[in-house]
C-alpha cells in the first residue's frame, strides 16, 4: 500500500502556527532584515514617492476636497492590492512543498510584517539613555516619536517611551499576527501596508509642507478599521497579565485620547502600572497616578512580553482551529 497524504486541512494546522512561531523566533535571534529587503520599507518607499502627487502643497491654490481625498483612496487601494497580491502569489507558491518547508518559508516572510525586538530594543534604549542624562534620553526619545522633544523632563520622556510601547505593541506585534491568522500572509502585509500609510500620510493638517487633511483621511480611516479590534485585544492581553480593579475605567481612559484605537493599549499600561501617562497639549491618562520611574519602564517592557507571547499563542490556537473547522 502506498502511504497515504495527511489531510489538506491537518497541513495547514501545522504550517501556519508554526510559521508563527518561526517568525517570532527570526525576531528574537536576528531582528530586522536589512533595509533592502524589507517589505515595509517597500511600502514605505511606494507611499513616500506619491504623497506629493495626491497631497496639494501648503499654501497652494484651494483645490475641490473631493480631488485629493480620491487620489488618496485610489493610490491606498492600489498600493493595498499590490501587497496583498504579492502575498497571496507567494504564499500559493509554496503550497505544495513540504508542511516543514512552508512553515519556515512562511514564517520567514510573515517576520518582516513584525517588529517587537526593534520595539522593545528602543524603549531599553530610551531608559538606558536618561541613565546618563536628561539630554541624552531626549536624543534616543526622538529616534521613536514625532513630537518634539526639547522641553520634556525625565518623567515626561518615560510617560513617552511607555506609550510608544504600548501603542507599537499593538501596530508591530498584536494586530499583524491578528490578521495572519484571520487571513494568512495577505492580512498581515495588508494591516502592515495601512498602518504604513496611516503613518505617513493620516494626518488632519500640514506635514512636510503639504496639506493631508483630505489627501490622508482615507488611510486613517482604513488603519482605524483594521486596528480596531487588535488595538482592543492588545489591552485585554496587557491586563490579563496584571489584573486590577482600576482596570474598570479603561473604556473611559481610552477614550481620551483622539485615536479610536490607540488610547486601549496605553491606557490599559497606564492602569496597570498604575502611572500617568500624558502627551502635553493633547490627553492625560490616569491623571492621578504618580509619574513614571525607571522601574515602571523594566515593568513595562514585562508586560509588553507577556502579551507578545500570549498573541503568538493565541494566533496558533486560532489558526488550528480554522484549518480543522
Amino acid at each position: 500500500m502506498t502511504k497515504q497524504e495527511p489531510p489538506v486541512a491537518e497541513g495547514l494546522a501545522v504550517v501556519a502556527p508554526l510559521a508563527v512561531l518561526v517568525a517570532l523566533a527570526i525576531d528574537r535571534w536576528l531582528g530586522e532584515p536589512p533595509t533592502r529587503w524589507h517589505p515595509v520599507v517597500w511600502m514605505g518607499n511606494y507611499l513616500g514617492w506619491l504623497g506629493p502627487r495626491i497631497a496639494p502643497q501648503a499654501g497652494a491654490s484651494t483645490l475641490p476636497a473631493f480631488r485629493p481625498w480620491l487620489g488618496g483612496a485610489v493610490a491606498w487601494c492600489v498600493g493595498a492590492a499590490a501587497v496583498c497580491g504579492v502575498a497571496l502569489a507567494l504564499q500559493s507558491a509554496m503550497s505544495e512543498w513540504a508542511w516543514w518547508a512552508q512553515a519556515l518559508a512562511l514564517g520567514a516572510l510573515l517576520k518582516p510584517l513584525l517588529a517587537w525586538r526593534m520595539l522593545r530594543d528602543e524603549v531599553q534604549a530610551v531608559d538606558t539613555a536618561l541613565g546618563q542624562g536628561l539630554a541624552a534620553g531626549r536624543a534616543r526619545l526622538a529616534w521613536l516619536v514625532s513630537r518634539d522633544v526639547a522641553s520634556l523632563d525625565d518623567s515626561q520622556v518615560r510617560e513617552s517611551a511607555i506609550e510608544t510601547l504600548a501603542e507599537n505593541l499593538n501596530d508591530s506585534v498584536v494586530a499583524p499576527l491578528f490578521w495572519f491568522a484571520v487571513a494568512g500572509l495577505p492580512g498581515a502585509a495588508l494591516y502592515r501596508f495601512a498602518n504604513t500609510a496611516d503613518a505617513m500620510w493620516g494626518y488632519p493638517g500640514e506635514r512636510g509642507g503639504r496639506v493631508w487633511t483630505w489627501a490622508g483621511q482615507w488611510a486613517a480611516r482604513a488603519d482605524d478599521v483594521l486596528s480596531w479590534l487588535p488595538a482592543r485585544l492588545t489591552a485585554l492581553l496587557l491586563a490579563l497579565r496584571r489584573p486590577t480593579a482600576r482596570l474598570r475605567a479603561l473604556p473611559a481612559q481610552a477614550r481620551l485620547t483622539p485615536s479610536p484605537n490607540s488610547g486601549w493599549p496605553m491606557a490599559c499600561m497606564a492602569l496597570a502600572l498604575d502611572v500617568r501617562l500624558r502627551k502635553p497639549g493633547g490627553y492625560s491618562l490616569n491623571a492621578q497616578a504618580r509619574a513614571p520611574i525607571a522601574t515602571d519602564v523594566a515593568q513595562a517592557l514585562q508586560l509588553a512580553g507577556f502579551a507578545v507571547g500570549a498573541v503568538g499563542l493565541l494566533a496558533g490556537l486560532l489558526l488550528v482551529w480554522g484549518a480543522l473547522a
